[in-house]
């Protein structure tokens, strides 16, 4: 197999403008509820030390946002306390700037002087969400609440990701019962106590995000439906099961179902952000996920364990972090502003119709004939990639079509690309003559074609196939093609070897992969 037919290569990605993008940002209930809360606070909303709504401010606050009794939100959102719900959105408008909240550095009880004020009965007992007593703070709109009201649609999305920032961190956080648990006599936490590794929280959720990212794109550029939901189990087990496991062991089945459990809290606090549409775990069958013997995973129970699915926005955000973090995460239409070489290496691993899609929107903007040329221009090559790169530019070139024809007959005497040129104007079949091939050119052609599909598809079936015929085509392949001076004529006799099923050839095609490596290093 090629060195390159293993990497992490995704599709790319279709999204929306970003001003549909940054409507969907504001639209998310957990963002909006932060919006609403910077408009609704001034100088007299009362904090706690921490910056956090004091416990006397939280009914009003959830009495502006309509959720004095939880009701009126979609989703699982609507499935906590009004206040707590308040109290978090709260916090994400500090968290993003959409408020600003100085408190003073004696942190004495508010009493009515400015920067304080409100209402009478300061400093009940500690109230929902770790609200506790109020102290003196000036609170005051934050410079973010600007982007909401008059920013570009780009100013949104980093108001969004960095809400986006903030909720994961609360996701991967230690739940109420776990910190209670771990409280010590003199009323700190115990982090130690825990069990809890922040890091490998984090990296966890990362993971799972980052499957779920390849699933859905994956699941488009093939021409499935990207909104299609991923069962949790199947989500949990991405992360938790070896590839190579045929049959998933019980102690494996129970870190499943574990993973399934955390990732159910997970979602439920990232769905009001906007990142995903949740259904959560059939809460009756809670009981029977802790027994991995007792999780039925048929079509009809697997919904009732939970299914999510990334939006578009969620998409945006996933994306956005991937490519922070140095990985190649491709935009739809990324590819038309380069050169053809630049097409040619970029669509390199993509599935096909995303390929397709991309050669598409490239030759859109350019002159048939010129492009053309281009694209044969870049095909050359002995690198070990340019193999796949003149399979992907004979592909492109019949998205050309006929106005490609003089490029490619000014190629055929061309010893890398005269065979590629020859199999391209057959196929056009204009009916002007072609000339023969050499055999040199033949064997070339053969070594090239297998060397591209090797780094394309790895070792699949439809190879072992394509291998019987082009073999099966040429009497005494074997006697000639050690001889092919291919950079890849080695690697493509092993690969025969491994392949071919009649294991007489088989054995003549490593002994030729054997002479082929002796001439190179002699």
């Amino acid at each position: 197999m090629s060195e390159h037919a293993d990497r992490l290569t995704l599709p790319p990605v279709r999204l929306p403008s970003e001003a549909e993008l940054a409507r969907e940002a504001l639209a998310a209930p957990l963002l909006a509820h932060a919006v609403r809360l910077a408009r609704w606070a001034g100088p007299k909303t009362r904090v706690d030390a921490d910056g956090e709504l004091a416990a006397e401010q939280l009914p009003a606050a959830a009495e502006e946002l309509g959720l004095s009794d939880a009701g009126g939100v979609g989703g699982t959102w609507a499935e906590g306390d009004g206040e707590a719900l308040a109290g978090e959105a709260w916090r994400i408008a500090v968290d993003t700037g959409l408020v600003e909240v100085n408190v003073s550095e004696d942190g004495d009880a508010a009493d009515g002087a400015d920067g304080a004020g409100g209402a009478d009965g300061v400093g009940g007992a500690d109230g929902v969400g770790g609200a506790g007593d109020a102290v003196a703070a000036r609170v005051s709109a934050g410079a973010a609440l600007e982007a909401v009201a008059s920013g570009s649609p780009k100013d949104v999305l980093a108001l969004w990701l960095d809400a986006l920032d903030a909720v994961i961190a609360d996701a991967t956080a230690p739940v109420l019962e776990d910190l209670t648990s771990a409280l010590g006599d003199d009323g700190e936490i115990d982090f130690d106590a825990l069990d809890w590794d922040p890091e490998a929280e984090a990296e966890f959720l990362e993971g799972v995000l980052g499957n779920l990212y390849q699933l859905t794109v994956r699941d488009e550029s093939a021409g499935g439906d990207a909104s299609a939901p991923v069962p949790l189990p199947a989500l949990a087990a991405s992360m938790i099961v070896p590839e190579d496991m045929d049959e998933p062991t019980d102690d494996v089945l129970e870190q499943v179902s574990d993973a399934m459990i955390r990732l159910d809290d997970q979602f439920r606090v990232l769905e009001p952000v906007g990142l995903v549409a949740y259904t959560p775990v059939d809460e009756a069958l809670m009981a029977d996920v802790d027994d991995p013997d007792e999780m039925p995973l048929s079509e009809d129970d697997v919904a009732r364990y939970g299914l999510v699915t990334l939006t578009a926005l969620g998409l945006y955000g996933i994306r956005t972090r991937m490519v922070a973090a140095g990985v190649d995460a491709p935009l739809v239409g990324d590819l038309a502003e380069r050169d053809a070489r630049g097409l040619l290496d970029g669509i390199a691993h993509f599935p096909e119709r995303a390929g397709r899609e991309e050669t598409e929107r490239w030759l859109a903007g350019r002159e048939p004939a010129t492009a053309a040329s281009a694209l044969l221009d870049a095909a050359r090559g002995t690198d070990p990639e340019a193999p796949l790169r003149r399979l992907n530019c004979q592909q492109a070139l019949a998205l050309v079509g006929a106005p490609a024809e003089p490029s490619v007959r000014a190629v055929l005497d061309d010893r890398e690309l005269g065979g590629l040129a020859r199999v391209w104007l057959a196929e056009l079949g204009t009916g002007a003559p072609v000339p023969p091939p050499s055999a040199d050119m033949v064997f070339w052609l053969t070594v090239d074609t297998i060397a591209a599909q090797l780094d394309a598809e790895g070792e699949p079936d439809e190879l072992q196939e394509l291998v019987e015929g082009l073999v099966g085509r040429h009497a005494g392949f074997f006697e000639e093609a050690w001889r092919v001076d291919h950079p890849a004529t080695a690697d493509v006799l092993e690969a025969v070897g491994r392949l071919h099923p009649d294991r007489a050839l088989a054995k003549e095609a490593r002994k030729a992969a054997f002479r082929a490596r002796s001439r190179h290093l002699g």
